[in-house]
């Protein structure tokens, strides 16, 4: 009868970008004829409404299939692996690698690496080390496969990966000569991926690549001594196949939450990385009260000790008594001030632009900003190590993210060569938060220019630290010409909070009317507008204070030569790289036994093993405390 006659239903979608057919999605079903119907619509919605873009070429494929051909398989048992990190991710892939006795992930990396522009899978020869599908620019697609729907099992518009996946490898795992596979999704907002074989099972892995990424592809893992490559690719692309007993993500058993959450926490404390807050009970300067105790403190971003300049208190006081204290309202509805007004031209005078815009923080100005400007099919060219609310800028944009190496401007050239785009852009922070450095300027604008990709600097330790006067990173260089945007803090050098964009006035208007993080954000207070402009005010009337940072920064590292320490920097940061996170706790909680406030920084805030104090200067340090410091740093790393 028709309804027991099963057919199969394959559905492609693809884009045309750059002149080639760029693959949005794909599915297939084996399915009775009645279901047919229903399948085919939710095909198509999920083909044109993709989050890699809209489709505008969609095929559908009907083939029907002989019962008596079919194999049925039960489902590989799940496990699943909760991970913080993809790097901890590609580890347990490692193991899996170790327990199928295949080559190490060093060994397999590369060739997974050479799976993401691939539409198929590799057939990966382990004895070899060689690939064995007939076309390597398009690999090998497993098809004909579904899962057993003779039930009540139903068909959504959604893509289910867990139980696609789990169907997929059980046809592969079932492939005569396959010992094991390996997937990454290519899906950006998809993080899960997966290692399976007959003996292991499915193991999910909670997260196998960067949010936002979309690299991503899967390896068959052959052994040439128990099968020949032609009679596995018979089977995978031929074998009709039908799993049962797929168990939904719904009903496996599911975790207390907070168990998981309090689970987290005691793996951060076994490894160091749990975080906890001090209470400073005095104003943020060089010296401060913590726990009743006076504290040398240089671990602050106050690099002007600015906070609480008699000049700034006066000034947010009238502005207190003349406007309140809170806003209200977002910019565009009520809580737009004059001082909001007066605010940003100061910045875009400061900046020489022609005009700026405010946001709540820092964070939010690069978030709101880069998600903001960058949109689908667009790239961002992000240094390796920039600041966190980059990396999540680039993230919430719809544009593709290219990283290139720290500050190398050849890598960054090689990088854009390499990723052709009709609209782009290059960020990277001016001063790096954790390493002090300075971005090579010159050479980063002549790159931007050549390419005519927007240029986006993130000046927020920039500012009020390098320059003559504190102009920030243009003046530093001694340039006359200036990035496309220029992010920076209003809550560091300058003693106040909130952060900024300065620019050209139509990027002004298009980021007032297009930038969330501004649009529906209730504004910072006229108070702390005002601060913020008599902080701007005292850099620009007091260049002295500039000029005492950079001396104390000269000064210090100087001491530290005498220790023994070979350390040196342009700007107020001076990170001291212990390496081990436990030590680096250890050495900040001795100095802070001897009066010296230095905050340890770990994972994942730097790289793992990458532990260290980071130094922040003030101008109001004194050369006795900093001479002083040096020693003790030294001591405290001794034991």
């Amino acid at each position: 009868m028709a309804d027991k006659e099963l057919f199969s239903i394959k559905m492609r979608a693809s884009k045309e970008e750059s002149g080639s057919a760029k693959h949005i999605s794909g599915a297939e079903k084996i399915l009775s004829e009645k279901q047919v119907y229903q399948c085919v619509d939710s095909l198509i919605e999920r083909g044109l409404h993709h989050d890699k873009g809209e489709a505008d070429f969609l095929n559908i494929k009907l083939e029907k299939v002989n019962e008596d051909d079919v194999l049925y398989l039960d489902a590989l048992q799940v496990t699943t692996i909760e991970v913080d990190t993809y790097k901890e991710g590609l580890l347990e892939i490692d193991k899996f690698l170790k327990e199928i006795n295949a080559p190490s992930l060093d060994t397999i990396m590369p060739f997974i690496e050479q799976t993401y522009s691939m539409r198929g899978a590799m057939l990966l020869d382990v004895k070899k080390l060689i690939r064995l599908e007939p076309d390597l620019q398009r690999g090998i697609r497993a098809t004909y496969m579904d899962q057993d729907r003779s039930g009540s099992k139903s068909i959504s518009n959604f893509k289910n990966h867990y139980e696609e996946a789990i169907v997929l490898a059980t046809k592969v795992v079932n492939c005569p000569g396959i010992i094991g596979e390996i997937c990454i999704s290519d899906d950006p907002n998809y993080l899960t991926g997966y290692v399976a074989s007959k003996d292991v099972g499915y193991r999910r892995i909670t997260k196998l690549k960067e949010a936002g990424s979309e690299n991503g592809g899967r390896i068959f893992l052959f052994d040439s001594d128990k099968a020949t490559p032609a009679e596995a690719i018979d089977f995978l692309q031929k074998q009709v196949v039908i799993v049962k007993n797929v168990t939904s993500l719904d009903t496996m058993e599911r975790k207390n939450p907070m168990e998981v959450l309090a689970k987290t926490n005691e793996r951060l404390k076994e490894n160091n990385l749990f975080r906890t807050m001090k209470s400073i009970s005095s104003a943020q300067g060089s010296h401060v009260i913590l726990d009743g105790k006076e504290y040398v403190l240089m671990a602050s971003n106050s690099y002007l000790d600015l906070t609480k300049h008699p000049y700034m208190i006066e000034k947010t006081l009238e502005a207190i008594n003349k406007y309140g204290v809170g806003s209200g309202g977002s910019r565009l509805t009520t809580g737009n001030t004059s001082m909001h007004d007066l605010l940003e031209d100061k910045i875009a005078k400061f900046k020489d632009t022609e005009a700026a815009i405010v946001f709540n923080t820092g964070y939010v100005a690069n978030l709101a900003t880069i998600s903001a400007i960058m949109r689908e099919g667009g790239v961002v060219f992000s240094d390796e190590l920039n600041h966190a609310s980059i990396i999540d800028g680039c993230r919430l944009s719809k544009a593709r993210t290219v990283v290139y190496k720290h500050n190398d401007m050849a890598d960054l050239e090689r990088k854009i060569l390499e990723n052709p785009c009709d609209f782009g852009m290059v960020v990277s922070d001016a001063v790096f938060s954790m390493d002090g450095d300075i971005l090579n300027l010159p050479e980063f604008i002549r790159i931007c220019q050549k390419y005519k990709l927007l240029s986006m600097v993130d000046e927020a330790h920039a500012t009020g630290v390098i320059g003559k006067t504190g102009h920030g990173i243009v003046e530093h260089y001694e340039l006359n010409v200036t990035p496309d945007i220029l992010m920076g803090t209003l809550s560091k050098a300058i003693g106040g909070e909130g952060g900024y964009v300065a620019g050209s006035k139509t990027l002004i208007e298009y980021l007032r009317n297009t930038a969330r993080g501004f649009i529906f954000s209730t504004s910072l207070s006229p108070a702390i507008m005002a601060a913020n402009l008599a902080g701007i005010e005292i850099i620009e009337n007091e260049p002295s204070r500039v000029q005492r940072l950079q001396e104390n920064v000269l000064y210090f590292c100087n001491c530290l030569k005498e220790e023994g320490l070979d350390i040196s920097s342009k700007t107020a940061i001076i990170p001291i790289i212990i390496g081990d996170e436990k030590k680096a706790m250890d050495v900040s909680q001795k100095l802070l036994e001897n009066g010296f406030f230095i905050s340890a920084i770990r994972y994942p805030t730097v790289a793992k093993g990458q532990a260290r104090l980071r130094v922040a200067l003030m101008a109001t340090h004194t050369h006795e405390e900093l001479k002083l410091a040096a020693r003790l740093i030294v001591e405290s790393m001794r034991g």
